[in-house]
């Protein structure tokens, strides 16, 4: 099973999240900071989510390069066929590794120009 959610990069994550809140409502979680600095959250929205990522985090290779889908995939054999599916034609942003977060992450535009955010994580 695959679960799909958008992974938005923005400047000043902290910030962005109170804009994005006001906005849509929902619930702010925050996955990961660094001092007084969130690097990356999420806004639960009922059954959905929108996934953020501070730019010094994501790193976008480019302006406008700040939306990608977050695939969160179940099992490590679907993440590396999905991950190779995606790479065949496209490009490699960030090569497969293992993550701190005792799974494992890629980042892949594929041959269509849309960026994914691929992430398995260990139960």
């Amino acid at each position: 099973m695959i679960i799909a959610n958008p992974f938005v990069a923005v400047d000043n994550c902290k910030d962005q999240l109170s804009f994005y809140q006001g906005l849509f409502g929902g619930e702010v979680v925050v996955l990961r900071k660094q001092g007084d600095e969130v690097l990356n959250a999420e806004i639960r929205l009922g059954g959905s989510k929108i996934s953020f990522a501070d730019t010094q985090a994501a790193r976008p290779s480019a302006k406008g390069d700040n939306v990608r889908v977050f695939l969160r995939i179940e099992a490590e054999e679907e993440f590396h066929q999905v991950y190779e599916g995606l790479a065949a034609g496209g490009v490699v942003v960030t090569e497969a590794y293992k993550a701190p977060f005792n799974g494992l992450l890629g980042v892949v535009t594929d041959r269509n120009g849309v960026c994914w955010v691929l992430s398995y994580y260990r139960g």
